[in-house]
């Protein structure tokens, strides 16, 4: 891959910003990235990371290390591309300059007096010995060898196919400076892979292994050099015991450390660009939050701290890959991308599960390549380039050269291939046929079976057999392809370019969860994208077996719905199972001013009916045998106390609660008896909040000696005032009233009164009119019993006639005649009455089902409140938190607000009266607060009179500096300036205060 980096110029005087890159991957997924810089004076240095410091090295030292060839045939080889008579056709890549490059790279062998291989790998092996582990007291040749196949392109075996791959990176390069071809876009799709989870264990795993057997080596071998002790080799009990001295799970409690934590703790860096973030909680908040999480693709934490946007943007190359639509709003914007619904990662296993034998595979392609006319490249060296030929490379071996001509007809044979079930080609092998150009990508043929690549299916028109025209492809081929949408236009294409493939739906280019929201396409790109995260944010039916379950928080909606209104994608991943919201009649009026801004006013009765019920289920684990190893060797077990008859009613013999019983804040729920101490511990519920028991569930085999409990309590949900609504529309709105049924405006005509009712104002800017669509097509479906298809793009497919559907037709004249076939307004509309006066309201109103979800936001969960409480100990001023009891915090922004408002005593209340209000003794002589004392009074025997409170001896205050009690005066202050007086102090700087009795002084 060609780069254009400033970062390139920083690693010696003389680099300049461009050079080739290569990670090269190894069948257990470990890979070394190799980097070709070119410097100014026309050379090339390799760059070669081991054990995280990166080793620049001479390409001409290389190349002569791998090969025993002459410099002539180096030379033959790196000027292959470059001709006189092809320097100006298309597809050209090299110019005369190659010739003088390529010369002055030999020059610095002959400088480095370095003729032949051996003394090349010598070269190598004296400056590599102290770096290569285990070499130590090799040969430098051996040494040479042995950095050359562990760190030198190290998927590849064969030393003739480094030496290709390395005389085709040091072209590229060439074409790059030369201006001949493009530089490559790393943040393109075209140019990644995905970094799999079970790859990334792999990988950690394997280096971790790697350090356990050389540290058991280097044990084993003090002890054989040790001369003093008697250690015998051939003995098995004493290698075991030198052995034990480093324990093996380690290892697997490295994997673990890294599962919990996502930090990897590697000296190598493991070839990856981040060493934390590696893992996320997948919750079942609901079930597409716990689906989105697996179809999720980070681009790296690594590039939330960066300035650039470049990183973010979406690039067509991601198209059909990557959903447009399905990523957060705000830092993670366009870092954190879901695949789309058809897109899928290739792997270690075919289609039909097997295992793959790449060795085979690759075999079998090479053999069909060299049948259809590609000269190999094996066993001699590859001396010929484009425009003439064109480069095959397969998995980065470069494995032949193909005529120009006939490369189009070799590409459409492969693809053939590809749909043919009889032959050895993988169906998801990536034909990227890059084509000759004028100064566009490098041309090329490039072949990737290897896994962690995208892979989507598109039709092959050219296919055949039908029923067998679906082929998968990669995001690097797609760019070189011609595919057309479905609806059966051409895309504006030139004759001379007909498309190849077809899409097979246009909602494959939307992840699982964009494909839910009805009628996207006729919504503001925004609210699509505002409502694939509120799907994952709803309070739904999480779970089926949410009774067996011991999630520690899960939310629940007690009565779900489904929707009217659906897409094909709803019933086809089964949606129902895990609903997400109800059908809700929503009237669209401004009805008093509680619809401001968003809010909306929900049916009290309808709530009370049921709509929106929901729980949160929180899970409480209590585990004895983790506490007996924590407080040494205490037995403990759940048992209730026979002498405190106090929890009798809500903990049963066995120590654990009644199932239904509600505890509230401070009441114990659990009873633990300690055999020990002979006491019993009572576990006391925490919070502010009344719960139920919901489900207690035992963990262990053991009948009688019980261990550890799962407790799940129930936290009651109900609508209330505050809470978060939102439409499939990104319509999101906090409910502001719960209106009697007798208050809400109601039909003339069918008598029905709306379950809510939300402001005009919210659609007209916001532009989503699939949610005014929705709202008379699910009128059309109530009325009519049958659901409503709303796939989007409906008008971009061709029906069975091979006709285009009209949107119009199907969507505005269709309902509006049959919603007038039932006796309703064409457009939706209907006369109400208000349910205060009984009076037409002047105008029709828009009123019809609409599908709402509740989110989780609540405000059960939120309110913060308090008067007093607890304090800091160092400043006395309230604590944060909501959970310790804290306060909110009074900032700089709120003051300035209360500046402007003139409210000063307001702001006076606010930061000193109800903060840290302290009064304090200042000596108005020398100003100082820190001086000041208590003088205890002498006692004097003071005759008590009956009747009367003891007399009260009065407080004499002294200030130490002046040794006087006179001119002391009590100021209120906050306390948190006394405190700045005392830090001032420990500095040596001394605060005075001037005391004054009038307002204005």
């Amino acid at each position: 891959m060609s780069m254009l980096r400033n970062s390139f110029r920083d690693r010696q005087d003389g680099y300049t910003d461009k050079a080739v890159v290569i990670r090269c991957v190894r069948e257990d997924q470990s890979s070394v990235s190799i980097k070709l810089y070119y410097l100014q004076n026309g050379s090339a240095r390799l760059g070669v990371w081991i054990q995280g410091r990166e080793y620049l090295l001479p390409v001409a030292v290389v190349l002569k290390a791998l090969v025993d060839t002459s410099d002539h045939e180096i030379y033959a080889s790196l000027t292959s591309c470059s001709t006189e008579k092809h320097e100006r056709v298309k597809g050209a890549v090299g110019t005369q300059l190659v010739g003088e490059r390529a010369k002055i790279i030999l020059d610095e062998l002959r400088d480095l007096a370095l003729f032949t291989r051996q003394q090349c790998l010598q070269h190598i092996g004296e400056h590599f010995k102290a770096v290569m582990n285990g070499l130590e007291n090799a040969s430098s040749d051996v040494v040479g060898k042995a950095m050359l196949k562990d760190y030198i392109f190290v998927h590849l075996n064969n030393n003739y196919d480094k030496f290709n791959l390395l005389i085709f990176m040091v072209q590229k390069l060439f074409s790059l400076i030369d201006q001949t071809s493009i530089a490559d876009n790393p943040d393109a799709l075209q140019n990644q892979e995905v970094l799999l989870p079970g790859h990334l264990i792999t990988i950690y795993l394997k280096e971790k292994l790697e350090d356990w057997l050389q540290k058991g080596k280097k044990l084993l071998q003090d002890e054989i050099n040790k001369t003093s002790k008697n250690f015998d080799f051939c003995s098995l009990k004493d290698v075991k015991k030198v052995i034990e001295k480093n324990p093996s799970k380690n290892i697997g409690a490295a994997i673990e450390n890294m599962l919990k934590t996502g930090r990897l703790v590697t000296q190598t860096g493991l070839d990856l660009q981040q060493r934390a973030g590696y893992t996320v909680q997948a919750e079942r908040l609901n079930f597409l939050r716990f689906l989105s999480h697996f179809r999720a693709v980070h681009r790296g934490a690594s590039f939330a701290g960066m300035r650039t946007t470049s990183v973010r943007k979406l690039l067509p190359e991601s198209w059909g890959f990557l959903c447009p639509v399905h990523t957060p709003d705000g830092e993670p914007c366009g870092l954190l991308n879901h695949m789309t619904r058809a897109c899928r990662i290739a792997s270690f296993f075919d289609t039909k599960g097997n295992i793959r034998d790449f060795f085979k595979i690759r075999k079998s392609i090479v053999d069909i390549l060299i049948a259809v006319g590609m000269t190999p490249s094996l066993p001699k060296l590859v001396l010929a380039g484009p425009p003439e030929v064109i480069h095959v490379l397969l998995d980065g071996r470069v494995v032949g050269f193909v005529p120009s001509a006939e490369i189009e007809k070799i590409v459409a044979y492969l693809r053939r291939l590809k749909l043919s079930t009889t032959s050895l080609i993988p169906d998801d092998l990536e034909v990227g046929y890059v084509p000759l150009s004028f100064g566009g990508a490098y041309p090329g043929l490039y072949l990737f079976t290897n896994p962690s690549r995208f892979v989507r299916p598109v039709k092959n028109i050219a296919a055949a057999d039908e029923s067998q025209n679906i082929e998968l492809i990669g995001p690097f081929e797609q760019v070189f392809m011609e595919i057309k949408c479905p609806d059966s236009g051409d895309g504006g294409r030139r004759s001379e370019f007909p498309a190849t493939h077809e899409e097979i739906h246009p909602t494959v280019m939307l992840s699982v969860v964009a494909n839910l929201t009805p009628w996207s396409d006729h919504n503001q790109s925004p609210r699509n994208m505002y409502q694939c995260q509120m799907a994952k944010q709803t309070m739904a039916f999480s779970s089926q077996a949410i009774r067996f379950r011991a999630d520690q928080k899960l939310y629940h909606l007690q009565t779900p719905q489904t929707p009217i209104v659906r897409t094909k994608t709803y019933t086809k991943y089964c949606i129902d199972e895990f609903p997400t919201g109800t059908n809700a009649i929503v009237a669209v009026l401004a009805y008093s001013g509680y619809d401001m801004e968003d809010a909306m006013i929900l049916n009290k009765s309808s709530v009370e009916r049921g709509m929106f019920h929901g729980q949160i289920y929180q899970m409480e684990t209590i585990d004895l045998a983790e506490q007996s190893r924590r407080s040494n060797r205490t037995q403990r077990s759940f048992k209730r106390s026979n002498i405190d008859r106090s929890n009798k009613s809500r903990i049963d013999a066995d120590g654990l609660p009644f199932i239904g019983q509600m505890i509230h804040p401070g009441e114990a729920y659990c009873s633990i008896y300690d055999d020990v101490a002979e006491k019993t511990i009572t576990r006391v519920k925490k919070g502010t909040e009344s719960v139920y028991v919901d489900y207690v569930a035992i963990d262990g085999k053991k009948q009688k000696n019980l261990e550890k409990a799962n407790i799940r309590f129930r936290h009651p949900r109900n609508p209330v005032i505050g809470d978060k609504f939102s439409s499939r529309h990104g319509q999101k709105g906090v409910c502001s009233q719960l209106w009697p049924d007798i208050d809400m405006p109601f039909s003339g005509t069918t008598g029905m009164r709306p379950d809510l009712i939300i402001n005009p104002h919210a659609f007209p800017s916001r532009m989503t009119i699939a949610m005014l669509i929705e709202s008379i097509a699910a009128k059309v479906g109530s009325l009519n019993g049958e659901f409503v298809d709303a796939t989007p793009f409906a008008s971009s497919v061709k029906d069975p006639k091979g006709e285009s559907v009209s949107e119009s037709e199907s969507l505005v004249d269709q309902i509006g005649s049959r919603l007038r076939k039932h006796g309703f307004n064409y457009h939706g509309v209907e006369v109400l009455y208000s349910g205060v006066y009984g009076t037409e309201l002047p105008c029709e109103i828009f009123i019809g089902p609409v599908y709402y979800q509740r989110l989780r936001h609540m405000v059960s969960d939120k309110f913060q409140v308090r008067s007093t409480g607890t304090i800091d100990q160092v400043t006395r001023q309230p604590i944060k938190g909501r959970k310790r009891g804290g306060g909110i915090r009074f900032g700089e922004m709120e003051r300035d607000s209360m500046l402007a408002h003139g409210a000063a005593y307001l702001l006076h209340d606010r930061l000193h009266t109800c903060s840290d209000y302290h009064t304090a003794d200042v000596c108005s002589i020398c100003g100082s607060i820190l001086t000041t004392t208590f003088i205890q009074p002498q006692q004097r025997a003071v005759r008590q009179i009956s009747g009367l409170p003891p007399a009260r001896a009065p407080k004499k205050v002294m200030c130490h500096a002046c040794q006087m009690s006179k001119g002391m005066e009590k100021v209120a202050m906050p306390y948190v300036f006394r405190y700045l007086a005392a830090e001032l102090a420990a500095m040596n700087i001394k605060m005075t205060l001037h005391l004054s009795n009038g307002a204005g002084a």
